[in-house]
């Protein structure tokens, strides 16, 4: 799946919004593959898998595309 980087957060994580999906997908700087998180920004477009987390969807394996 794709998506952008709706918010990020000075903790190590964001929020990905999804095309066609209201709620958006929150990801965490562990789940990062090759780059870090302090090379993301705002706008950047992301490709990931979606997992069930413990609050609901989250995105793993994210890379920018």
């Amino acid at each position: 799946m794709t998506g952008t980087i709706k918010t990020l957060t000075d903790r190590g994580f964001g929020f990905i919004s999804r095309p066609g999906e209201a709620k958006d997908l929150f990801f965490h700087s562990k789940d990062l593959v090759g780059v870090t998180f302090e090379d993301l920004k705002q706008g950047d477009t992301l490709s990931f898998d979606v997992v069930d987390g413990q609050k609901g969807p989250a995105a793993v394996n994210v890379s920018r595309v």
